[in-house]
């Protein structure tokens, strides 16, 4: 590794050469793990394929005549709190898999010696988690193992689902698929069937891998166990390494292979607004006419297309008020367009980001899969709005786009066993405005080590030519400028260990507007130790805890400018530098906690003075009870760098969020979510100088699985006061929102909503009222 690092010594930084944390990193993936045994082979699982005669009718009951010779699959396996272990016998889970010419079914029988604990409750899609019983299904209809699609039902019927894509070890629930779920709770657990349509599943025309699936099962009341139909250790990289095949389904999937889908999606939208500006009112309405394409000429290929389409997103628990699509940049993407390929694009945030179109025009895109390559290509044209990001070592400065600009983007990768190779190039052209592309090469290694352990490299390097830039505040053509990006991380899990080093190094010239690249300039070196200690009881006696896990941590991060003759920054100058030594721990209530100690520093310009900023840091989140099913937050307390007098001062920072549930009479729930963030430096009298606080309330009214009510309410504030010493510029804003949605879903991609919001500022005296009427309807 071409890199230094930092270490903290007799009260003095010092700096190591890149060889010792190479070694000191390395040993754990070499040591007495070679004794152990890697795990056995997953064995596969049998599915029945339907005839004509043959249907099954979607009703939780599993009473159709095809379940009694689908084959029954009950091998389950502990993963939470504790992996390794058989399922206990009073939470035995059998599930069966039926096919047809037009879906995949699933058949769920899951037994519970106390039904009445079961829990589950309506609630938004996408907000089944652990606190509640559910069933889980992941299916890799490619076989690569790099990706899979997952749906999960609770008890009352509720349904998450989304990606899940190994590289990133990570659920992605912006996909939404057209699944049918039906449960039946019994005297003795409940029972669930599955419908998930073949349409909606991505895999290659031919020589494909088999299918793979892996079932879960949810059991808050049982000490929070997640039962899992694969053998699933914690060491794994990934959620879904062992996975199993699918048998019986090829003949089916070989018949609908050649077979064409296409769906369409109008979308009409109404919105009134009145805004007041300094006691000054305009009023406006406008209406609009969207349509979605969604076409899947046979298996292997996806087409998309969008026109006109509008972004308002009542699926999104974040104020959004019209014309603020400069904050589209920190939503979740819930936009359909963007969601097709992602398993395909499949990169960092810096290398492609689709929240950069603000508000498209039009797009289309096609998605190819094959059994040993993928690729993608998307062109659209973005409307004026967006935020323009250029990042430096110390800030990242924003513009909003004054004109429309053209996003294109051009994927592809290979697969290899182990291996995963792509490459692709994108750009952005503004006009006048100038034009910037990006060409990148990445990859990706996975395997195991000796013994139990596996290890993942990966990489990315990118070279930019851009022209966009800015002018006296305004994005305006500049005289073109070349950069790189490059981008390795190696990461290593075992039974006793779980380590990642990160090297990112991003020139000053780099630029990518289809990117998020907050910072330039900078070399950033991370390395996250944590050894792993297994459980560990605390206490004696009936009043010990029980502690599932428990782990050391050591982080280390530093940040570095690059040299740049443009804007006079000198070389090897330190922006931040942190040394974290902490603990974390996994006990009852699926409770995590975590602290950590900082020995840190930080810088707040050039050529300034590099601050001492030690803190405390702790963290955590737990459900403690089926009405409190979350309660999670950070605290951090210490010294912090006020940025802009360049000085340090007693402060800290804090978030604490907190979620009820309510069953309430004729099957209705109410959800309720408060959340509230704090961050304050107290200046040179003791009292605080500079805060940033802020409150959200969301309340969800749920009156049937089709029908919500959704009050959302939030404040912020932030500001400076008076400080002689400092003689900065008093200044204070505060935002207001508050909105109520009503929404009717009939069914996938069906569905109605009215909604009135309103939005207040200070800085200039703003106020927004818009009422919204939204229609979408699938066919």
């Amino acid at each position: 590794m071409l890199f230094a690092v930092t270490w903290f010594r007799n009260g003095r930084w010092k700096r190591v050469p890149a060889v010792l944390p190479s070694l000191v990193f390395s040993l754990p993936l070499w040591a007495a793990a070679a004794d152990r045994a890697s795990s056995p082979p997953v064995p596969a699982v049998a599915a029945v394929v339907a005839d004509k005669n043959s249907s099954v009718h979607i009703d939780g009951f599993l009473n159709e005549a095809i379940w009694a010779r689908a084959p029954v699959h009950d091998q389950f396996f502990e993963y939470q709190p504790q992996d390794g272990n058989v399922a206990p016998d009073h939470l035995r889970t059998a599930y069966q898999i039926v096919v047809d010419d037009e879906a995949i079914i699933f058949a769920i029988r899951a037994w519970n010696n106390h039904p009445g604990q079961l829990r589950g409750m309506l609630s938004r899609r996408d907000k089944v988690d652990n606190d509640q019983d559910f069933i889980g299904i992941f299916i890799d209809p490619t076989g690569h193992g790099n990706s899979a699609q997952f749906v999960r039902v609770n008890t009352a019927g509720i349904v998450t689902d989304g990606l899940y894509r190994a590289a990133d070890d990570e659920l992605d629930l912006g996909p939404d698929f057209p699944v049918t779920a039906s449960v039946k709770v019994l005297s003795d657990g409940y029972s669930m069937e599955v419908r998930w349509p073949l349409s909606n599943l991505r895999f290659p025309y031919a020589d494909g891998k088999k299918w793979r699936i892996m079932v879960e099962r949810s059991v808050p009341h049982a000490g929070g166990k997640l039962l899992l139909s694969a053998p699933l250790r914690k060491n794994s990289l990934s959620y879904i390494a062992e996975m199993q095949e699918i048998t019986g389904i090829a003949t089916t999937v070989d018949a609908v292979r050649d077979r064409g889908f296409i769906a369409t999606i109008p979308e009409y939208t109404v919105r009134k607004q009145r805004e007041e500006v300094d006691g000054r009112s305009t009023r406006s309405v406008a209406t609009a006419m969207g349509l979605e394409i969604n076409a899947r000429p046979r298996a292997d290929w996806v087409l998309n297309a969008t026109l006109n389409p509008d972004f308002s997103q009542v699926e999104i628990d974040e104020p959004s008020a019209a014309g603020g699509s400069a904050i589209a940049l920190s939503l979740p993407e819930k936009r359909g367009f963007f969601l097709e390929s992602l398993d395909v694009v499949g990169m960092p945030l810096a290398a492609f980001y689709s929240r950069t179109a603000a508000d498209p025009a039009w797009g289309a895109r096609a998605t190819w899969r094959g059994s040993s390559a993928d690729a993608t290509g998307l062109m659209l044209k973005d409307q004026p709005g967006g935020l323009v990001l250029r990042g430096s070592p110390y800030g990242t400065e924003e513009v909003v786009q004054r004109q429309s600009s053209s996003m294109s983007l051009a994927r592809l990768r290979w697969h290899g066993g182990d291996w995963l190779h792509g490459a692709f190039v994108s750009g952005r052209d503004a006009g006048d405005a100038g034009k910037g592309h990006v060409l990148g090469v990445d990859g990706q290694w996975t395997g195991r080590t000796l013994g139990s352990g596996q290890s993942q490299a990966s990489w990315l390097v990118m070279h930019s030519r851009s022209s966009a830039g800015f002018l006296d505040a305004h994005p305006a053509a500049v005289a073109p400028r070349q950069g790189w990006y490059a981008l390795g991380k190696l990461a290593h899990r075992s039974e006793d260990w779980a380590n990642e080093m990160r090297i990112e190094t991003i020139s000053p010239g780099f630029v990518n507007d289809n990117g998020f690249v907050p910072q330039t300039g900078v070399r950033k070196s991370h390395i996250d130790i944590n050894r792993r200690a297994g459980p560990v009881s605390i206490g004696a006696g009936a009043s010990a805890i029980e502690l599932y896990e428990f782990e050391f941590h050591l982080g280390l991060r530093e940040t570095r400018t690059l040299g740049d003759l443009r804007t006079n920054q000198a070389a090897d100058e330190i922006v931040q530098r942190e040394l974290q030594p902490g603990i974390w721990l996994f006990g009852p209530r699926q409770t995590r906690l975590w602290a950590n100690a900082g020995f840190d520093q930080q810088r707040a310009k050039p050529l300034g003075r590099l601050h001492r900023t030690p803190a405390l840091h702790f963290g955590g989140e737990s459900s403690p009870f089926s009405w409190l099913p979350q309660v999670v937050g950070e605290l951090t307390l210490g010294k912090r760098l006020d940025i802009d007098a360049d000085r340090v001062g007693s402060g800290g920072a804090g978030e604490l969020g907190i979620r009820w549930n309510w069953a309430l009479p004729y099957r209705t729930t109410f959800e309720s979510e408060h959340r509230w963030t704090r961050t304050w430096v107290r200046g040179t009298d003791g009292t605080a100088a500079v805060v940033d606080n802020g409150w959200r309330w969301l309340g969800m009214l749920h009156l049937s699985a089709s029908d919500s009510i959704r009050v959302l309410a939030q404040d912020t504030f932030s500001g400076r006061r008076a400080d002689d010493l400092a003689r900065l510029d008093v200044w204070s804003q505060r935002q207001r929102h508050r909105s109520m949605l009503y929404r009717h879903v009939w069914r996938h991609e069906r569905s109605v909503s009215a909604g009135l919001s309103r939005d207040t500022s200070n800085d200039p005296s703003v106020q927004t009222t818009s009422l919204v009427l939204k229609m979408q309807w699938g066919l």
